[in-house]
């Protein structure tokens, strides 16, 4: 296969690991109902803070996750520089603008160069950056970055397609526009025949 130089990625934005003992919120969401005009003693709210809580702890667990040691043991040496392509891989975010949920598919794919990563361990980076506050770009960028600094392949390419409930609920109220973006690093940035042929493997059923 032709290769081309490798084009050195954006760092990736893999924070640190915070640990799971994050205090709980519960007391301010308490406040915010009832600043919203609510009563939080009535039956139907009153465990909803603590709820809350814990739903936007899992909806941001990704801040906790050790990415390295998430991928440290599912790498393999491998003879191979074909493409390898992982699509439709579901995720649910919230946007950091207004905290709304956007959700969607991304499609990854990448020529190894040595070296492979477990095919499920894909869908677990997607997660690792979903959860968290996020926007749409952002995490497209984060996925092929990560791929690309941890595995060192001949190249990374990420499609990212997704709806957001903050167009969908408020402001415009298009429920039915998506968004769609892209990250192509190495070979798939430098080579269109790559690239080509990535896009026409996430388009076909």
């Amino acid at each position: 296969m032709k290769t081309a130089k490798l084009q050195k990625p954006e760092p990736v934005v893999n924070m640190p690991a915070r640990g799971d003992a994050r205090r709980s919120i519960a007391p301010e969401i308490e406040r915010v109902i009832q600043a919203l005009g609510e009563d939080t003693g009535r039956e139907g709210l009153l465990n909803t803070p603590e709820r809350v809580n814990k739903s936007l702890q899992f909806l941001t667990s990704g801040y906790s996750v050790d990415i390295d040691r998430l991928v440290n043991k599912a790498m393999y040496t491998v003879d191979h520089d074909e493409l390898v392509v992982v699509k439709d891989i579901e995720f649910f975010s919230m946007c950091e603008h207004h905290m709304l949920p956007f959700f969607g598919k991304i499609h990854v794919g990448y020529i190894a160069n040595g070296k492979v990563i477990g095919l499920s361990k894909i869908p677990r980076i997607v997660d690792v950056f979903a959860r968290r506050l996020q926007i749409q770009e952002r995490l497209t960028q984060q996925v092929a970055g990560c791929l690309m600094e941890r595995l060192g392949p001949l190249g990374v390419g990420v499609v990212c397609e997704a709806q957001h409930f903050c167009m969908m609920m408020r402001g415009v109220e298009k429920q039915h526009s998506g968004t769609v973006t892209s990250t192509m690093l190495g070979v798939f940035r430098d080579q269109k025949q790559t690239r080509d042929e990535f896009l026409s493997l996430i388009k076909s059923r």
